[in-house]
Formats: structure tokens, sequence, C-alpha cells
């Protein structure tokens, strides 16, 4: 049997993201597999035998099983949050320390912050050290277990350390979240900061449930003509929840997307409801839509929200009175419809709750953490220490390069990038995967990638080959890096659901000049030459998704006086995969010392 082609493994993926969302309650589609034809092409085609066909099978069981791995993980964590009386302890989860919670000005967003104290007998250093994680994870990574715990050996080494939790990600939460969950305040025994040190609390992510609802059946068509139907006692009800998801709709996307996104999302809605329409009423119901459409793109207005409300009315009634002039006629398209609205509400919802790209963790976040991190720390200069893995890398990269574009100063005495590029075009990385994610169109149908949902349900059968989940695990380690046990929890634990607003800017690392700003107007690439921070770049010999070359394609843009680049492996073994140069077996003796030689050379205090 053939290996799998890359592009298989990026179709699976992308079929599995969109199956696990749409066996959500925000994203569950009509039963019907494969999606129906537009209106348009119905319209011309006047298929007048859709009605009488059998309805296919639902789709398999591998977005329920990916659905049920994430009510699980939901429930549990709502259980755990709901048991935290006061003077309950850190939540399980939480092997830090302290963990504190760092508020983003101008958001809601309290960002989860795991502190590794070091102890007294270790060596006195002068800067807080700040720990970046890979996009999609969360603290975990850097913390496995007492024997293999990056953060920690950190620590031991006399770095007051700091992992941060972006938003979305771990233990980071809202606010309106925050105090939702039974909070209670938390002080170490090794800290002396008084009761009113802000936002630093024992807490469990209430996680949201996006995957508990059960699947729509499909509604069974009646052959009995003499069957009366049209019940209208539900009409009323569905033209106020009609109009008011119309109103939503116009509301959400006034701000967030323009143009042909905004009818994406529109045509697929009505595409959905010209189910439930007879053909002869499909001239109808698209002279309807198209109404509905033009007013969704207005500013809104009384008179705008009057209007959506009559030809929601109408609309209701043209569903109504075509199920009277047909036979065999649909039973409970009363419930199908505001089974269909409610489906628009919740996707609405789902991309709201995930509406944040790269940018907003560059701009707001790390620095929000930074600020935290400095008040409590106090070091002497005012400069952290700062080492990211994959994402967290390119995030300090980025930081300096904007700072360098500036001429200002990124109070960073020196940065540690793991596996980290900004340009990855000279590589055949494996995050080309996510390029099918990349069209504004798949964007909004998919806004959130579910990817901790999805690795715990494939996990168990990522071991038989020749699946092609077999090829998960080289993704994250070399063989025989990881002990079995910590690669499991690891994948079980450490990935989180990420917006495909952060990917679509990602992917922007594969196009001439690298990665660049939201707009496209600036090329991070391009001023890396330009700031002064000391730099350790290292990279793993078998790193399928940052590879050695488009390490040193980064690397070549900054001042070699400035920068240290390593590669790790060697061609007997052992060889280093993605995660192996944080977590591997080898690490603690060949790359962390590395890395605590070079913090050391730059940790004294500038004058």
């Amino acid at each position: 049997m053939r290996l799998p082609h890359a592009s298989d493994l990026r179709a699976f993926l992308a079929a599995a993201a969109v199956a696990h969302v749409s066996s959500s309650p925000a994203f569950r589609a009509s039963p019907r597999a494969p999606p129906p034809p537009p209106l348009r092409l119905r319209l011309r085609a006047f298929a007048s035998s859709r009605s009488s066909q059998p309805p296919p099978p639902p789709p398999p069981s591998p977005s329920q099983a990916v659905a049920s791995a994430g009510a699980a993980v939901a429930v549990a964590a709502a259980a755990s949050a709901a048991a935290c009386e006061p003077g309950a302890e850190k939540p399980a989860i939480c092997t830090a320390d302290e963990l504190h919670y760092a508020p983003v000005p101008g958001t809601e967003w309290r960002l989860a912050l795991w502190r590794y104290r070091p102890p007294p007998e270790a060596p006195k250093r002068n800067h807080p050290l700040m720990l970046l994680s890979g996009v999609a994870t969360n603290a975990v990574g850097f913390d496995l277990s007492p024997g293999s715990s990056f953060a920690r050996h950190m620590s031991m080494q006399g770095f007051d350390t700091w992992i941060v939790e972006v938003r979305g990600a771990g233990l980071s939460m809202r606010g309106s979240e925050l105090g939702a969950a039974n909070t209670n305040s938390y002080m170490s025994p090794y800290s002396d900061l008084d009761e009113s040190s802000p936002d630093k609390v024992d807490v469990v992510v209430p996680t949201e449930d996006i995957s508990t609802q059960p699947q729509i059946s499909e509604v069974p068509v009646i052959e009995d003509k003499n069957m009366v139907v049209n019940d209208t006692s539900e009409e009323p009800q569905l033209v106020t929840k009609l109009s008011n998801a119309l109103a939503r709709l116009s509301e959400t996307f006034s701000g967030y997307v323009k143009d042909s996104r905004l009818k994406n999302i529109a045509d697929s809605f009505f595409d959905r409801v010209s189910e439930l329409a007879p053909d002869a009423s499909l001239a109808s119901l698209e002279e309807i839509s198209e109404k509905i459409l033009g007013l969704l793109e207005l500013p809104r207005t009384s008179v705008i929200s009057d209007q959506i409300s009559s030809l929601s009315q109408r609309l209701v009634n043209i569903l109504g009175e075509g199920q009277q002039n047909v036979s065999p006629r649909l039973f409970g398209w009363q419930e199908r419809l505001s089974a269909t609205i409610e489906d628009l509400q919740k996707q609405l919802e789902l991309i709201i709750s995930y509406d944040w790209d790269f940018e907003h963790y560059l701009e707001e976040d790390v620095p929000a953490a930074m600020e935290y991190i400095k008040k409590q720390s106090i070091p002497k200069d005012g400069k952290l220490l700062a080492i990211g893995h994959s994402m967290g890398g390119i995030l300090l990269y980025a930081m300096v390069s904007k700072c360098g574009f500036k001429g200002a100063e990124p109070k960073l005495a020196a940065i540690v990038t793991l596996a980290s590029s900004v340009d990855y075009t000279t590589s055949n990385s494996s995050l080309k995967l996510l390029l099918p994610f990349a069209d504004p169109a798949e964007m909004l149908r998919v806004p959130a990638i579910p990817l901790g949902a999805l690795l715990s349900t494939t996990y168990p059968i990522s071991s038989r080959a020749p699946y092609i989940l077999s090829l998960l695990r080289s993704q994250i380690s070399a063989k025989e890096m990881m002990d079995p046990e910590l690669l499991s929890k690891l994948i079980l634990n450490n990935f989180c659901t990420v917006p495909a607003k952060v990917l679509l800017q990602l992917t922007t690392a594969f196009r001439d000049g690298g990665l660049r700003n939201r707009t496209g107007t600036f090329f991070f690439k391009e001023h890396l030459h330009k700031f002064k921070v000391p730099v350790l770049a290292l990279a793993g010999d078998e790193d399928l998704i940052c590879p050695p070359e488009a390490v040193y394609e980064t690397v070549k843009a900054i001042p070699p006086h400035l920068v240290t680049y390593k590669v790790f492996g060697k061609p007997e073994g052992p060889h280093y995969a993605h995660y192996d140069l944080v977590g591997g077996r080898k690490a603690v003796h060949e790359v962390y010392p590395c890395i605590i030689e070079f913090l050391s050379q730059h940790d004294s205090v500038s004058s």
C-alpha cells in the first residue's frame, strides 16, 4: 500500500475539522450528505423529484467520536469548576507554584500565567523568564511531568519562570467566565504579595461545550395525501426568530467581513432554507432572499429592521403556503426551519467567540503578559528573558521586528526560539497542511479548528499503520525520543481550539517575503536586521513542521553578531522532531544546557 501523500493528510484534516464543527450545535449542517445544490441551480433545474428521494445516511462516526471527546472534556472541566470551593487548591492541571491572571487592556480576557519560583539555593538571576508555546497549545507542553518539565528545570536554574497562555488557550478566559467560575484567592506560601495582588486566583476554566447536542434526524416525507400538515401555530414565533437572527447577522458582519464573505454566510443559510420549499415556490423564495441579502449589507436602522421583519414574515408564509399545494407534503417544516435559524445563531456566536488572529497575540496578549510579569518580578532594568517554541518563537521574532522598525526598545534582554521561523518558503514544511484553511470562505465555514478534540480522538489509532494518522506522531516527536505515556499526555492535554483567522495569518509565512501583518502591508522578516537583542535559534534535524532550512531562512535576516544558530540531532541519532527540543528524552542533557548557557551570558543588568 502506498504511503499517504501530503494532500491526503491535508484533505483528512480539513474534512475532520469540518465534520467536528458540523457536529456541534453551531455548525450542525443538514443531515443530507453531500450538501444541497445552491438555490439558483435548483431554480434553474427545477428538480421536481427532490422531495421523493430518500435521504442518504447521516455522516459516519468519526465526527461523532470527536464530538464525544469534546463533550467529555467540557463536562469534566465544568464539574471541576462547580466543585471549586473556598480553600480549594489550584486546578489539578496546573502544576506551577502559582497561577496568576493578567488582564488584557481593552478586552475581557484574563491570561493565565503559570509561575515557577526558583528555590532559595538556586543561582541568583537578574531577569524573569517568559515562555511562549506554539499555536493551539497550552502550558502543559512546558511542564509534562516532574521528570520532564522544561519550566521547572529553568526555575531550578534560578530563573523566575512564567508560562503565558494566550487568549483561548488553557486556563485563560474572559472576565465574564472568570466571574462565573466559583473562584477564590490563592496565595503561594512563597509569595510576599499582599491581598491586593490583582487577578491572582485558583480557577478551573469552564470549557465551552460545542459538541454535546445530538444530530438532527432527517425529517420524513408523509405519503398520505389526505393528512393535513400545515400547522400555522408556530409561524409567528418563527417570524420573530428569523427576524432576530437576520438582524444579528447584519450587526455581526457589519464590522467583521465584507462583500463576498458576508454573502457566503447568508447564501449558505438561504440554501438550507430552500430545502424546505417546494420547487414551485423557489422563484418567490429567491426574490425574498435577494432582498434580504441586499438589506443585510446596509447600515442598521429601524427602517431596515422593519423591512427585514416584513420579509421574514413573507418568507415564512411562502414556506407554509407552499406545503399546502404539493404532494407529498413535508412534515415538520417549522421545526426544520427553527433548527436552521438556531444553527445560524450559533454559528454567529462561535465566530464571535473566536474572533482574533495572530496580531491580537502580538499586539495585546504578549505585551499585557510582559507588563504583568515585570510588575511581579521587578527586574532592575525592566527587561525579560524569553523563550518561544514554534508560534511562540514567531511571536518573539515579530515583536523584535516591529520594535526594530519603530526604533523602540523591546524590553527583552535575550530571546531563544525553538523550531520557529517567519519564512517557510524554502522548506517543505508540513505546515502547508494549513493552506486549505487560508481561503476566506473556508475560514468562515470553519471559524475555529478544534485541534485538541481532533488529536484526542485520532491518537488511539495513530499507531496503526498504514493509516494516514500514523504520520501525526512523527510531526510531534522523533522515534523513541519520548516516553509513550508522556507523548500520550502531551497529545491529550496540550492542544486547544484555534481560530481559523490565526491559521489564516500564519499561512502568509509560505508566501514570498514571509509572515506579514493582517493587512499584508508589513513584512516581519524585512526588519529583523534592525533590532539589537541577542538571539539563540535552535532547530531539530527531523522537524517536519519547522525544518532546519526554515529556521535558517529567518536566521539569515538577523545580524550575524546577534544570532547563534544550532541544529540538534545526529545522523546516527538521537533525532529531534518538533516538540523534542522541549520535551525529548535527550533534551535535558543536550538542549537545556545550551539554552541555560546562552541565557546566563545575557542575564547581566545594563547600566
